[in-house]
């Protein structure tokens, strides 16, 4: 099971660590609810056939749905649009680096809302670390802003902060999630949450960008087919295996893998030049998620155990 579960991880990993390359490609022709859109749509469609064809149904009472617009909202519509927007601007490369500083925020949250996720000093400390690193990305815009180049230092600033509330809102919606959704049956959340995040992100995307004249080159048609089916539809499916048959500790070890993936794919294929900051801040924010996932003091035991080293 465990090396079942190791195989899964890293399917999990490899199919959203690249993400972040796709919306960079796909934003160059799509605006970013459309983008989010097509994204949304084409998943809902492939998950909700497979509830359907697997003799599922969706319920319909108005609570599970009040529930699914909540968590469709933060986990996905206002996310996904978020880093569609930034990366207008930012690298992508610095959009899965503050990606990965979900659990950062996602603590935070949790010491407010669930009763036994209370914040210890060494969570604490790995908090502090985590934004210490988060600094460290922001400081050649700060610096750009200082010396009176607002063109660079202003718009990369706010395709960054739209990263950082990006990562705040996956941490709304995970402890939201630990709240209010659990037993449900396997492809019912995640099918119920893309047709209501869709719902919400459609409309908008037809009334404010009006995308029917639109000519997007191949590679943006690409780009937003593989973000749908391979990004979020089957990395949603690969991810609800492992909830089941993996410990939590187990599928964070995922937050380790996808920044560094992500900023890789930047440098290879969008020729992405991160500085000495941003790869300090990567390294700051994975080890100050482990710390806070109580994973740092015995980490290289956990990674013998499931046969990485």
């Amino acid at each position: 099971m465990k090396n079942k579960n190791l195989f899964w991880l890293l399917v999990l990993a490899a199919l959203w660590g690249p993400s972040f390359l796709f919306i960079k490609v796909a934003v160059q022709d799509f605006p970013p609810l459309t983008l989010v859109s097509l994204r949304l749509g084409m998943a809902a469609v492939v998950l909700y056939a497979m509830l359907r064809l697997s003799g599922g149904r969706l319920p319909r009472d108005f609570a599970f749905w009040k529930k699914f617009l909540f968590m469709g909202f933060f986990a996905n519509t206002l996310p996904f649009t978020l880093f569609s927007f930034g990366e207008q601007f930012a690298d992508s490369g610095a959009a899965s680096i503050l990606n990965g500083s979900t659990p950062i925020f996602t603590v935070l949250i949790a010491h407010f809302l669930i009763e036994d996720e209370h914040l210890t000093p060494s969570r604490l400390g790995g908090v502090l670390l985590g934004f210490i690193g988060i600094l460290f990305i922001f400081l050649p815009d700060f610096r750009a802003l200082i010396s009176g180049n607002t063109l660079r230092g202003g718009m990369e600033t706010i395709g960054l902060a739209a990263f950082i509330v990006a990562a705040i809102c996956y941490g709304i919606a995970i402890v939201y999630g630990r709240l209010r959704l659990r037993g449900l049956p396997r492809l019912v959340g995640p099918s119920a949450q893309l047709i209501c995040s869709t719902a919400m992100a459609l409309p908008l995307a037809l009334i404010i960008e009006q995308p029917f004249q639109l000519t997007p080159s191949l590679a943006a048609w690409g780009a937003a087919g593989i973000l749908g089916i391979f990004g979020t539809a089957i990395a949603y499916l690969v991810y609800y295996r492992l909830v089941d048959t993996a410990s939590a500790t187990f599928l964070s070890f995922v937050t380790y893998l996808i920044p560094p993936i992500g900023v890789i794919l930047g440098m290879v294929f969008l020729h992405e030049q991160p500085g000495w900051y941003s790869l300090a801040g990567l390294v700051l924010i994975i080890l100050g998620v482990m710390i806070v996932n109580g994973t740092f003091p015995h980490t290289w035991d956990r990674l013998r155990r499931v046969n990485l080293v």
